[in-house]
């Protein structure tokens, strides 16, 4: 695994503990993106791309985030204790997206980060800095430092357009599907 790029984007000065954004690029191939620069009280980490753990009303089935103390559909009161605790008793309310299997990857992605962002910081200084954090991102076309890279089976791998829908899925052209063909049965008549 090689980290082929990383793109950081600085938070304003006045942000005490979030010191940028960053996304890590594997081999020209595989991006990771929201990852967070935080300075924390052993020094600067980087923390994985999370998501808030939700559970459901046990009245309505709505759908909460673990630290609500009402439910967002019907208010029924939630218990404040429902979320799983960590092994020194603390709340989890995130989970990872991604994350390194390993303490040698994530010192290899800790590194490579720190390394970045002083380089940015330095280039924020210079006069007509621009952030390259938004900059085009490869999502449907190969970059061309990528080639015509091999992949495991031997087939060359190729840019290609971006994917249409399939047939009969939008209603708006030559290929939509007849009146009869979208109520099949009677289906859906009277709805408009």
């Amino acid at each position: 695994m090689v980290i082929t790029e990383v793109r950081i984007k600085l938070c304003e000065e006045n942000n005490e503990r979030l010191l940028a954004f960053c996304s890590v690029t594997f081999d020209n191939a595989f991006v990771v993106r929201d990852l967070k620069i935080i300075e924390g009280t052993k020094g600067m980490f980087v923390a994985m791309p999370s998501r808030k753990l939700t559970d459901r009303c046990g009245r309505c089935g709505g759908k909460n985030h673990l630290r609500a103390r009402f439910c967002n559909q019907c208010g029924t009161r939630m218990d404040d204790g429902r979320a799983m605790r960590a092994v020194d008793g603390r709340a989890k309310l995130h989970a990872d997206i991604a994350h390194p299997i390993h303490s040698g990857a994530r010192e290899l992605i800790q590194s490579a980060v720190a390394d970045a962002y002083a380089r940015e910081k330095e280039r924020s200084k210079l006069p007509g800095y621009v952030c390259t954090y938004d900059e085009f991102d490869y999502d449907d076309e190969v970059p061309a430092s990528y080639g015509g890279a091999v992949g495991e089976v031997g087939k060359t791998v190729r840019a290609h357009g971006p994917h249409g829908a399939p047939k009969g899925t939008h209603f708006h052209g030559a290929d939509a599907p007849t009146a009869a063909a979208r109520k099949p049965d009677g289906f859906a008549e009277g709805i408009s």
